[in-house]
Parts: structure tokens; sequence; C-alpha cells
């Protein structure tokens, strides 16, 4: 009878345990789900357009190659992606990248401005003359039919 007693136990505390694995497998993505959710209706994306002055588009996409886009992770943007026009008179360097919020967006944009490797590697690409004439930015809002929210 003690025998059995000690068996049922160790039989309840393995279902105890299975049970709580159970109920947090499915449990966790249902909270997940909401913050998902939450940060997915706050997110916002900003297609930037810089164009490059004469002469100067190989050396901007260089620092961007190998400075901005690993800056720009660093502070918490999310790189979506890089493009430059097949016919591309007009020295365009497009792309886009994604915040959980526009206060978030600001905060990663003063904290990328002010890092130093950010500074030197702008300093260094300037040398002979500014890489960008000018800037233009347009934020966006996924749509509920969007794939990328």
């Amino acid at each position: 009878m003690l025998r059995c007693a000690g068996i049922i136990r160790i039989m309840l505390k393995k279902t105890h345990r299975i049970v709580l694995l159970v109920a947090a497998f499915f449990w966790t993505p249902v909270v997940g789900l909401d913050f998902a959710q939450a940060e997915e209706k706050n997110r916002v994306f900003e297609i930037r357009t810089y164009y490059a002055n004469e002469g100067k588009l190989d050396a901007l996409l260089a620092r961007f190659r190998d400075h901005t886009v690993a800056l720009f992770k660093k502070h918490g943007m999310t790189n979506i992606a890089y493009w430059v026009p097949t016919d591309n008179k007009e020295n365009k360097l497009v792309y886009m990248l994604a915040y959980p919020s526009r206060e978030a967006r600001g905060k990663a944009w003063k904290s990328f401005l002010a890092d130093p490797v950010w500074q030197k590697a702008y300093k260094e690409s300037t040398k002979d003359g500014r890489l960008v004439k000018r800037i233009v930015n347009d934020f966006l809002a996924g749509t509920d039919f969007s794939k990328i929210k």
C-alpha cells in the first residue's frame, strides 16, 4: 500500500509538471500576442531618400555598407531594405527603417547621432566634401492587409 501511494505521488508530480508545461506552452503565445499586437499597432516605418552630391553616391553607399547599417541596428532601428533606382540620374539612395513607435524613433536617432563611432565615420567620409545634398523622409504605418506591419 505504501509503495502504491508513492507511485501515485510520483505520477501526480509528473502530471502536475506536464499540465504546467502544456499551460505555459499555450499561454505564452497568447500573452505574447497581446504584446505583439500592441507593439505592431504603434510600429512606424520611415522611408528616407538621400540625394547624393555629384560623384558622391559610391562614397555614400560605402558609408552605409561599412558603418551606418550596423550603427542603426545598434541604436534600435530595424533595417528593412535599401535601394538605388535602376535609372539613377538623381544619385538617390532610398531605404526603409522600422521603429516600435515615433517616440522610439526620436530616441534612436538622438543616440545614433551622438555615437562617437558615427561621428568619426561621418567626419572621415566627408573630408572631401559633403556626400548628401538633400534628404526626404516619410513616415508610414502598416495597413490591416499588409504582411509587414
